[in-house]
């Protein structure tokens, strides 16, 4: 049994989530389940960022208390994890200071210690969407590109720290895959930002402008750069700056992350400032951080200007849990962007998963039912369809690709239905008992399969089909195992569009 350490970006909670939240926490939920069905010991951490101007501002424009509106927004994200049924083991908040800031502190005090932590006069350009400094080539008519906001222009004096002194590592350690860095194209893309020489960074804000944050050790005049005091929730959520025994042995056990999910627009920081940190503070590196792409809402980027946010809720309420599941994971390659609409996504459940799964157990299941009075024994020698070859399935789940692997369970259903078509099990019934026992027994083992490649995507829709069956859940099927199956309502009544 292997432990397999899992983290998805932990959104800021200056607002509630939408549907752009979605993909993040579902791909990693995806690859923690499938996981835990291989055995291994598993833990996976979502959150939220809740400190920095942007809070600030935020709670200021709506008349709350910075506390007030992250309680609130946060509460909403865990609210949106339990509506798609998000099994994460640990949700660790930024403002929580008994278990993050203790991390956060020690993690400055690592950097400083090592003397990568210095007082610089600084004037640049500072987007509060990002909460990051950023430089003349980021923008576009003055403007930052996935903001379309003017940066503001900040003349402080504030803590920098010596990111500059760890280029070469990080460099080496992407290149050589000790960190791996997929897809190739983002591999490729943070190591030409790299080579072109990281500077140092900024890591602290005045407390007297920014007076919500994690307070630097030792000067009181300064609050955390919020990027620096958040990434490092990753190892305060599992010790790291607790000293009793127990975190100390919690640090050792999961530390260092097996997978970090996080979107493209978090590259550099996950890819570049973070393992600068962790180089820093002695910390070993993750092994893995897989970039996944945008959701964009027919053809155009999420925006409250352009009026096109949309709540989970309201998707979740009309469709149902699984499809929106399947269909964030079916339509949008895991490591590109993708397009959400409402037609995409009729089309998705009627084509997909009303005639193509759910005609495929009812069927099946009422053939069972009416026929062999709702019993079948399993039995090798009677099942003449060829057996499951999971390889390509596993290659793809373990290379991010989960629509591919999806893919994959969709090419056997389409197949099972090609095999209903083609031995016409209703006319064999009569004609020819011994081929319509082959044949129902082929297809319940085909059943049986997709059920169990269907666990870590669609959990609730794999039960059912498990509940239909009176199946057993593991894998191989034992000899004269017993199939009682019941008629049941259709998983997915097909949408009037």
């Amino acid at each position: 049994m292997d432990k397999f350490y899992i983290t998805t970006s932990i959104p800021y909670a200056t607002s509630a989530p939408h549907v752009g939240h979605i993909l993040d926490p579902l791909i990693a939920d995806v690859l923690a389940r499938y996981h835990r069905i291989r055995g291994d010991r598993v833990r996976f951490l979502v959150g939220t960022d809740e400190h920095g101007a942007k809070v600030v501002k935020k709670s200021e424009e709506m008349g709350k208390t910075p506390k007030e509106l992250v309680d609130e927004n946060s509460a909403k994200y865990r609210d949106m994890h339990k509506l798609l049924n998000i099994e994460w083991d640990d949700f660790i908040r930024t403002s929580d200071q008994k278990r993050h800031w203790p991390g956060a502190q020690k993690m400055w005090r690592e950097l400083k210690g090592s003397g990568d932590v210095y007082w610089k006069k600084y004037k640049g350009l500072y987007c509060v969407g990002h909460e990051a400094f950023i430089t003349e080539k980021d923008l576009v008519n003055g403007k930052c590109q996935d903001h379309q906001t003017k940066p503001e222009i900040i003349n402080e004096e504030n803590w920098f720290f010596r990111l500059s002194k760890y280029s070469k590592q990080i460099e080496k350690a992407i290149s050589s895959d000790q960190m791996r860095v997929k897809p190739e194209s983002r591999k490729n893309e943070i190591l030409s930002f790299i080579r072109e020489g990281l500077n140092d960074i900024s890591v602290s804000r005045p407390q007297k402008d920014i007076p919500w944050g994690v307070p630097v050790p030792d000067d009181p005049t300064q609050v955390m750069y919020v990027w620096l005091e958040a990434l490092t929730c990753y190892v305060s959520s599992i010790g790291y700056g607790q000293e009793d025994d127990q975190s100390r042995n919690l640090l050792n056990q999961w530390w260092p992350a097996d997978i970090q999910v996080v979107g493209k627009d978090n590259l550099r920081f996950h890819a570049a400032i973070w393992p600068g940190m962790l180089l820093s503070a002695g910390l070993e590196l993750p092994k893995e951080i897989f970039i996944h792409g945008f959701v964009n809402v027919e053809g155009q980027k999420i925006s409250k200007t352009v009026g096109n946010v949309i709540s989970p809720q309201i998707v979740v309420k009309k469709y149902g849990m699984d499809p929106i599941r399947y269909f964030f994971l079916r339509e949008f390659p895991s490591q590109d962007d993708g397009d959400f609409s409402y037609k995409k996504l009729e089309e998705r459940y009627n084509g997909d998963l009303a005639n193509g799964l759910g005609n495929l157990v009812q069927r099946v299941a009422t053939l069972v039912d009416d026929k062999l009075d709702g019993e079948l024994m399993y039995e090798s020698e009677k099942c003449k369809v060829k057996s499951v070859n999971l390889e390509s399935y596993e290659k793809a789940i373990e290379d991010f690709r989960l629509h591919d692997a999806l893919g994959e369970i969709w090419k056997l259903i389409a197949e099972a239905n090609r095999y209903i078509d083609e031995r016409r099990p209703w006319v064999e019934a009569k004609e020819n008992p011994d081929g319509f026992l082959q044949t129902m027994t082929g297809l319940v083992y085909m059943i049986h399969h997709i059920s169990w490649m269907l666990m870590p995507f669609m959990p609730e829709t794999s039960k059912k089909i498990f509940g239909i069956f009176s199946d057993d859940t593991t894998y191989l099927l034992p000899e004269g195992h017993k199939f009682i199956i019941k008629r049941k309502e259709a998983l997915f009544p097909r949408l009037n569009q």
